[in-house]
């Protein structure tokens, strides 16, 4: 069998488990209503938790950017990359996040792949989350070090495995917000642990920043974990934030060894300092905006009640993640096709992504959204799933 010939196997088998996916064409900027493939459809689907994307102060602050600094930074942060405009934005984040220190990477996926290599040196075993976001796990393979998975926000199944370790250095990483679940991390009790045994916890907020915590400063600030030496905070820019980019903060013998061993960080384009200049106005809107916050929740807390009413059983989640999980994967993308016909996006989330079994509708929430647009889905809801 060719190359070419075992691909064409390997796609048809993909149809034929239901599991394989297509891109969709937007028309114009982000938002809850949109024009997808042709259609207007309300959108249940979106990251950008605060609606900021198409901000006119965050899009006015990019202009401006370009204008200032051009459309690209040239060159690695290391080389001549690193912009005046860069390293506010890091001193920025640091502040916002009560962390000592920021470091800015091109994506998340870049940022987890790069802190865990880094800090995962020799002699080193890493703990995570058997729910953990793809990235934190890819990152634990290229390390190249023992991975070990605990039990799904479990503290005491990682108390017990970091007792029986016998390596002398100890890492743990945990989603603080769990992108499929919307669950959050028992991260005081985790934070407990690893002190206790002297580990590294390295916490994915790419769900919580923005969005919960003091000024959204994300899961640590909402669990009133404080600052540590071995804790290090990683956030997206491109969800609540409604830019592109991530960080990682933390203390700086942390962040100083990321920037020299992270070859995601090292070996790549710093992101154009537009953009940065951009996400410093989204992170001004973010922190001094607390009605965004207060509004999301109340559309929560109306989605869920309705949700009850209907019968519809959602995953234990406060946060604008809202799964509905349905089981097979063929009902879900039934459903969520279903929910299409009526005008509605919300995506159908099938294996690998979630466990077999799992299959579900992932309704995500705006500030952008409204209580008529929560009460349509909820309407929608109630006439396609069974």
């Amino acid at each position: 069998m060719s190359l070419l010939e075992a691909l064409h196997a390997r796609l048809a088998r993909r149809h034929a488990d239901g599991l394989h996916r297509q891109r969709r064409i937007a028309e114009g900027p982000a938002g809850v209503e949109r024009v997808i493939d042709g259609e207007a459809l309300l959108t249940f689907c979106s990251n950008d938790y605060l609606g900021l994307a198409d901000h006119p102060a965050v899009a006015r602050a990019f202009h401006l950017g370009i204008e200032r600094w051009g459309a690209g930074s040239g060159a690695a942060h290391l080389i001549d990359g690193h912009t005046r405009a860069h390293h506010a934005l890091e001193e920025e984040l640091a502040d916002w996040t009560g962390q000592p220190r920021a470091l800015l990477f091109s994506t998340g996926y870049m940022a987890n792949i790069g802190v865990l290599t880094a800090l995962a040196g020799e002699a080193c075993i890493l703990f995570e989350d058997r729910l953990n976001h793809a990235s934190l796990l890819d990152g634990a393979l290229l390390s190249r070090r023992r991975l070990v998975r605990y039990d799904h926000a479990d503290p005491d199944d990682l108390a017990r495995r970091l007792t029986q370790s016998t390596q002398p250095l100890r890492l743990v990483a945990t989603d603080g917000v769990f992108s499929m679940d919307g669950d959050i991390a028992p991260l005081p009790t985790l934070a407990q642990i690893c002190q206790t045994h002297g580990a590294g916890l390295i916490v994915d907020d790419a769900h919580a920043l923005g969005v919960i915590g003091r000024e959204g400063a994300g899961s640590l600030a909402a669990c009133g974990v404080a600052s540590d030496p071995l804790i290090a905070q990683v956030g997206t820019l491109g969800k609540a934030l409604g830019t592109f980019g991530a960080f990682v903060a933390g203390h700086e013998t942390l962040i100083e060894t990321v920037l020299q061993f992270a070859r995601s960080y090292l070996f790549t384009t710093a992101p154009p300092a537009a953009l940065a200049e951009a996400t410093r106005a989204a992170v001004r809107l973010a922190r001094a905006e607390g009605w965004r916050r207060d509004h999301l929740a109340n559309l929560i807390t109306r989605f869920r009640r309705g949700a009850e009413s209907l019968g519809l059983e959602l995953l234990p989640s406060t946060t604008p993640i809202q799964p509905l999980v349905l089981g097979s994967a063929e009902r879900a993308v039934q459903c969520a096709d279903q929910l299409r016909r009526a005008g509605l996006l919300v995506p159908a989330v099938r294996p690998p992504t979630v466990p077999d079994g799992s299959a579900r509708l992932r309704i995500t929430f705006s500030a952008r959204h409204s209580e008529a647009h929560v009460d349509r889905l909820l309407e929608a809801l109630a006439e396609v799933v069974p």
